[in-house]
């Protein structure tokens, strides 16, 4: 009973869809609350973990840079000597270099102070200081070690004590050197960090806890030193365990807070962060009373939804049910009920609009039915003649006749005019058919409009509508205020379009639209077998469009002037040499445009003068110029040539424009190669028949040290003639792209030691190698990867001098290892930095005339970067050249 009272009551199906709707919607957006509760405290949590994170890595590093440099200090003999002459020079050198340092001092091995740097105002040399926990400790150490902090007495800060024991080659404990760490140094970066997070002091905190529980870092002076208990006591002993998290606890004022801790391991330090958890977890409130007002919109609005839809939809509803039925059975409708619609008929709704249409229903039947009379009449009246006027004429009469109109009108394109005119028409007169036409594009007229959207359009007051003011003046002597265009569609004719008119301002309704559509159709049928000429005209348009679209694809640029020297056409790429649009273009001359792709030359007016002469002139109508674009030479050929009309008048110049700058490149390399093989080849060549020849001589006997010295020297010019050809067999592969690489897994610190080996051949030249801890594997063509290497070692030992100081340092960013190879040398101009990785390309200036070489090595250290998908650069510097290559760490699967 009650599933059949559902299906025969459509209000409670609404009632029942909607609270299948509601329900649904309140479970997910309470299980969505609590769900986003969790992921809010855990995402507060991970960004301060972030940040603790980051704090932890950077005091580490600060803390291992202090424990190397008392590592580092101890191997001094000044240090292990007790020299406090020399233990002054060097430590103020120290202290000079390292403003974290706040004392460096020495004690000896009864803990008794040596000396320290800087003396100051309470000096303690001559003190004993055996009764620190440090040096207790050093004496059963043997590496570096930090303190627990404390205040100097010396400088009376706060300090922590990196410690180095000092032991004899026979592990006797001689004293130990140490550094005091200035905590203040800390407590700053804390202050900086807290102000990059965007948030005050007292709303979020920071502190570095030593391993004794005391605070070595905040950014409040007055609570360093402080122990962790008076801060935060209840998680104290936790956070002192050395694991990472986070915890929700009071603080020692009783507010609760959101604590996340991480710990430093080299010096069993943690850094812990807090901020109230009102502030971290603010969007959990929030979100809940959306929850709430989210609960209580729903239940109030589905109260109101249902008695609106009782009053306003479902009793109308019933209503128009009954009279449906009688009008779907032909019977007349009551009085009673005809009351009904025409009050409820008053309504702006849908609700409103349905019931309009039933009460004109009646009416629209028996229109129909007249309409499909006299579309059956013009059909006939189509098929009857093969005269397209006659036929016309009759669609027009009925069309009249049908729709109670006066005037009506059929465009159609004329293609002696190019105009869209007049082809039939009733009741307009002969002077405004004569001005009436349009041109093929505009827009503003509804002709032209329905023409080209292929859709109805109408114009319901021609006096009011901003499009038609231009035409205003043809619809006043037309005798029409608002105008029907509906498009004749056709596969073969030129567009067209059937027009009526009406006297005042009149809205056509969607069925006179479709009855004016039906005529349309007639009359194009009529007007097909009368206009398939124009597809002919079609298809040569359409190769003027291939013309243009070829000409508008060439790699050359081409410019076309008229006599005065007007650009009247060009294609895209004279747009991009001149950087200028297409629009600009077509309004400049011939002579502006070539100011523009000149305008890279030092003198550009010069040059432009010298194009123009040169292509004015009846022999020589051809020059070539050299532009620099971005720091590199591009070669740029004009070609000019006349433009003449069918008769073989002149009626414009034009100028073809090729970039030559790989031809010019092409021969460049032939010139170097040839140089190349004539001396690079020659010289070890020659040295090698030199000596032979004389170790061949008849008439001298050569001893067992000079035939060996000639041998050395013959076999090491065949290394150099081998290492050239093989260089010349690496560049081909890389151009012809035929190198294949083969990725195993690289030891990088291997791999420099030996391109190190051999490169740096002069005993002045130092190489300072810096690996970043922590990198991950690297997968790549180990023996390529030190070709790499040693041909920039060798470039920088080469220009840097025998004294070159040169450093490599390696480095993880982005997915990549990035490689630096730096040197103090000359340096590298910035508009030759893309140049010089070209084959065979030298650097002309005074540093470079006196190195040998072939111009080859960038070359192949380029191919060879990019044949792992890397990329190789030069990073600009105020002194010496620094080279830079990136190898991707996920490049392949290892092979």
């Amino acid at each position: 009973m009650l599933v059949q009272r559902i299906r025969k009551n459509f209000g409670l199906q609404l009632l029942i869809l909607y609270l299948l709707l509601v329900l649904p919607a309140l479970t997910i957006v309470i299980v969505f609350d609590v769900i986003e509760s969790g992921r809010i405290q855990q995402q507060a949590a991970t960004r301060d973990l972030a940040l603790a994170k980051a704090i932890a890595q950077q005091t580490e590093m600060t803390i291992d840079n202090a424990l190397n440099a008392v590592e580092q200090l101890s191997h001094y003999p000044a240090v292990r000597a007790d020299s406090i002459a020399n233990l002054q020079t060097l430590f103020s050198i120290v202290q000079g270099s390292r403003p974290d340092i706040d004392l460096i001092y020495r004690l000896d091995y009864s803990g008794t102070m040596v000396y320290h740097y800087p003396i100051g105002a309470n000096p303690t040399i001559g003190s004993s200081f055996a009764f620190r926990t440090y040096f207790q400790k050093a004496r059963t150490k043997r590496g570096p070690f930090l303190s627990e902090a404390r205040i100097s007495p010396t400088t009376g800060q706060p300090v922590a004590t990196a410690v180095m024991p000092l032991r004899t080659q026979n592990d006797i404990f001689i004293g130990v050197i140490a550094t005091n760490i200035k905590l203040e140094g800390f407590s700053d970066t804390l202050r900086k960090s807290i102000e990059e997070h965007g948030a005050k002091p007292q709303d979020f905190q920071i502190f570095i806890i030593d391993h004794t529980g005391h605070v070595v870092g905040h950014a409040e002076a007055e609570v360093l030193m402080s122990g962790i208990s008076s801060v935060m006591p209840e998680i104290a002993y936790e956070v002192l365990d050395g694991e990472t998290g986070w915890r929700i606890a009071r603080d020692a004022n009783g507010e609760e807070q959101l604590y996340t801790f991480v710990p430093v391991p080299n010096a069993g330090w943690v850094i812990v962060t807090s901020r109230p958890t009102a502030a971290a977890f603010a969007q959990q409130a929030s979100l809940r009373a959306i929850t709430l007002t989210a609960f209580i919109a729903f239940s109030g609005i589905g109260f109101l939804f249902w008695h609106v839809l009782r009053r306003r939809v479902l009793k109308p509803l019933e209503q128009l049910a009954g009279v449906s039925q009688r009008i779907g059975e032909g019977e007349q409708i009551n009085i009673q009920q005809r009351a009904q619609m025409e009050q409820m008929a008053r309504r702006d709704d849908q609700l409103g609009g349905l019931i309009n249409s039933l009460l004109r229903m009646e009416q629209s039947i028996h229109a129909r039915m007249n309409e499909q009379a006299t579309l059956l009449e013009t059909s006939q009246a189509v098929v009857s003649s093969l005269d397209t006027n006659t036929v016309l004429d009759q669609i027009l009469e009925q069309v009249e006749r049908l729709m109670g109109v006066e005037k009506i009108a059929i465009f159609a394109f004329d293609e002696q005019s190019g105009l869209y005119r007049v082809r039939a028409s009733r009741g307009l007169s002969r002077q405004y058919i004569e001005k009436a036409y349009f041109e093929p594009g505009k827009s503003t007229s509804a002709t032209m409009r329905a023409i080209s959207s292929g859709q109805p359009v109408q114009i319901t007051d021609t006096e009011k509508e901003p499009d038609f003011v231009p035409l205003l003046p043809r619809s006043r002597d037309g005798g029409y205020r608002s105008v029907l265009a509906v498009p004749l569609k056709s596969n073969y004719t030129a567009p067209s379009a059937l027009l009526v008119f009406h006297p005042e301002p009149h809205e056509f309704s969607g069925n006179e639209i479709q009855l004016l559509a039906s005529f349309a159709n007639h009359a194009a049928m009529a007007m097909e077998n009368a206009y398939l000429y124009a597809r002919s005209d079609r298809r040569l348009q359409e190769q003027t469009r291939r013309l243009e679209a070829l000409v508008q694809s060439m790699q050359d640029g081409l410019i076309l002037g008229d006599l005065k020297g007007n650009v009247i056409y060009t294609n895209r790429r004279v747009a991009e040499l001149a950087k200028l649009k297409n629009t600009e273009l077509m309004e400049t001359t011939v002579s502006r445009v070539l100011m523009r792709i000149l305008s890279q030359l030092k003198q550009p007016e010069s040059a432009r003068i010298d194009v123009e002469k040169s292509l004015s002139e009846a022999s020589n109508r051809e020059i070539e110029i050299v532009s620099v674009v971005k720091g590199r030479e591009v070669f740029l050929r004009f070609t000019a040539f006349d433009v003449t009309d069918f008769e073989n008048v002149s009626i414009g110049r034009g100028i073809i424009i090729q970039d030559v700058t790989a031809d010019r490149e092409v021969d460049r390399m032939k010139t170097s190669l040839i140089a190349t093989v004539s001396h690079e080849l020659r010289t070890p060549l020659a040295a090698i028949k030199g000596y032979a020849s004389t170790l061949l001589a008849d008439d001298v006997q050569w001893g067992r040290e000079p035939t060996r010295e000639f041998l050395d020297i013959i076999s090491s010019e065949a290394d150099r003639l081998s290492e050239l050809v093989n260089n010349l067999l690496d560049l081909s592969r890389l151009e012809a792209g035929s190198l294949q690489i083969h990725l195993v897994e690289c030891n990088i610190k291997e791999v420099i030691e030996r391109a190190a080996k051999r490169s740096l051949t002069s005993p002045g030249q130092h190489l300072n190698v810096e690996i970043s801890p922590g990198l991950p594997t690297l997968y790549a063509d180990e023996p390529r990867i030190e070709t790499i290497i040693r041909n920039l070692l060798e470039n920088a030992a080469k220009y840097a001098g025998e004294q070159a100081e040169i450093s490599i340092s390696v480095r993880q960013s982005s997915g990549q290892v990035i490689f630096r190879v730096e040197d103090n040398g000359p340096g590298i101009a910035a508009e030759q930095s893309e140049r010089i990785f070209d084959p065979f390309y030298r650097i002309d200036n005074l540093f470079s005339r006196g190195a040998g070489g072939t111009g080859l090595g960038l070359a192949i250290c380029r191919g060879l970067v990019r044949a792992h998908q890397g990329e190789i650069w030069v990073e600009p510097r105020a002194q010496g050249a620094c080279f830079a290559f990136s190898i991707p760490l996920n490049l392949v699967t290892v092979q």
